[in-house]
């Protein structure tokens, strides 16, 4: 099964979290940027405020599109510790400045204006337009927990069985809802037919601070 677009999944994946709508406690947080496009679409049929956490993905040296690692806004990282074993960490720190960076920009660029996070209490529902690794999710996850965030549910269209069993078993998930886990799977793209590139100024157009009510 594939989805139209991203907002055709997030509208399938806000009927499975329907229990959540309008509940005061509660904020769906998504990850930029494709993420964004769910999350919107999810807290405006849920009646929820909408914000962000900016994991990036730390390539590996030579291969960047290769996720080794990721890393949180505060910088705190989390690898695949198989392959970060046996990779030159020389190689690897220009690598993990370069992902640091944007991820501070991104925080900087996207909540301009916004206040500052306090999810003390709070239940988050996580969005993303799906997962591969699971290596962003789990930094994202780092970072709502460190914003005091009470119960974390992780919500994505699709993704690959392992990595759902792996999120599954993070002492900090409350639940993960999943639509689609392919048999095979290879890329997040294959969850849609239709999957462009969301640029910095539709993320800042659909994380609207006006929406942020809490």
């Amino acid at each position: 099964m594939t989805f139209r677009s991203r907002a055709a999944g997030a509208k399938e994946l806000a009927e499975a979290l329907i229990q959540y709508k309008d509940t005061h406690d509660t904020v769906v947080v998504a990850l930029p940027r494709g993420g964004i496009v769910v999350g919107r679409v999810i807290a405006d049929a849920l009646g929820l405020p909408l914000d962000i956490v900016v994991p990036r993905k730390i390539g590996y040296p030579g291969n960047e599109e290769y996720a080794i690692g990721a890393i949180t806004e505060t910088g705190d990282t989390i690898w695949n510790e198989d392959e970060y074993a046996h990779t030159d960490k020389k190689l690897l720190t220009q690598n993990i400045e370069k992902a640091y960076r944007e991820a501070k920009r991104r925080l900087s660029v996207y909540r301009k204006g916004m206040k500052e996070r306090d999810w003390r209490g709070k239940i988050i529902l996580l969005v993303d337009d799906g997962i591969a690794t699971g290596l962003t999710m789990r930094a994202a996850i780092k970072s709502v927990k460190t914003l005091g965030a009470e119960t974390i549910i992780v919500a994505v269209p699709g993704g690959p069985a392992d990595t759902i069993d792996m999120l599954k078993k993070e002492s900090s998930v409350h639940e993960v809802v999943v639509l689609e886990i392919p048999d095979t799977f290879y890329a997040v793209g294959q969850l849609y037919e239709e999957f462009g590139q969301v640029e910095d100024n539709e993320v800042i157009t659909l994380l609207n601070p006006l929406f942020y009510t809490l």
